[in-house]
């Protein structure tokens, strides 16, 4: 009984910490705004290379361009909002359908907030669809996105994983494919959010010296990273 209480308060621990984690990377990437509001509070207009890829209904296509236009830090609010609304007018049961879906509500989640979490659960539907059809689209991109959700995301908004889960998921995915930076990305950002920096060390070293295969956005997730360890304990070239 003793034993099923500590991993209670354990399970609570890592959760109260995810969800910490998060609000720190949106105070961060929303220049300090309040996480209630995110960066939803920032005006801007919809880019109009985005209307355009938006307008021949491919929802992958969508989700693409708005993934680049964040990538390059260029996104307006607006444009996350108009690649949601876009892709639910039109829905397939593809896997990559599914994964765009999951994408693009993950992104306006993240810039709502916590007024945002009530859509969480279809980042996880969608998400978990989509390895379902086909668990290695885009090399395993939708297990990057389930695992990490887990991992962040508050147990009481999730239908059937948790923080183990999504740890064991992006574990196996950086073993299936260990070329894949954004694997190891995702994989020490768990590490770091469940309070467990320590073999967090390597993948952030790694990441190091393949800096330039993360895109900008994800370079700067990096250096968080990096700085909430302390310094990645990487061994002096020598």
């Amino acid at each position: 009984m003793a034993a099923d209480a500590v991993r209670a308060r354990a399970r609570e621990l890592r959760a109260t910490r995810a969800l910490r984690a998060v609000q720190v990377r949106l105070l961060v990437l929303c220049g300090g705004l309040s996480v209630l509001g995110a960066c939803a509070l920032v005006s801007g207009s919809v880019h109009r290379s985005l209307e355009v890829v938006a307008g021949g209904r491919d929802a992958l296509a969508t989700s693409d361009a708005l993934e680049a236009l964040i990538a390059e830090g260029k996104d307006t609010p607006a444009d996350r909002r108009y690649a949601y609304d876009a892709v639910r007018k039109y829905e397939e049961d593809t896997p990559g359908y599914t994964y765009a879906r999951a994408v693009v509500t993950g992104r306006l989640v993240q810039q709502e907030g916590l007024v945002g979490a009530g859509k969480v659960p279809d980042v996880e539907r969608y998400a978990r669809r989509s390895r379902e059809l086909d668990p290695e689209f885009r090399d395993g991109a939708a297990t990057r996105v389930l695992g990490t959700l887990y991992v962040v995301a508050p147990a009481n908004l999730l239908a059937h994983g948790d923080s183990e889960e999504g740890l064991a998921l992006l574990e196996g995915l950086v073993q299936r494919h260990p070329e894949t930076a954004a694997n190891h990305l995702r994989l020490a950002e768990a590490y770091v959010a469940l309070g467990d920096p320590e073999p967090a060390g390597s993948h952030l070293c790694l990441l190091l010296s393949r800096r330039g295969d993360l895109h900008p956005d994800e370079q700067i997730l990096l250096d968080q990273l990096v700085r909430e360890v302390g310094g990645a304990p990487c061994a002096s070239p020598g």
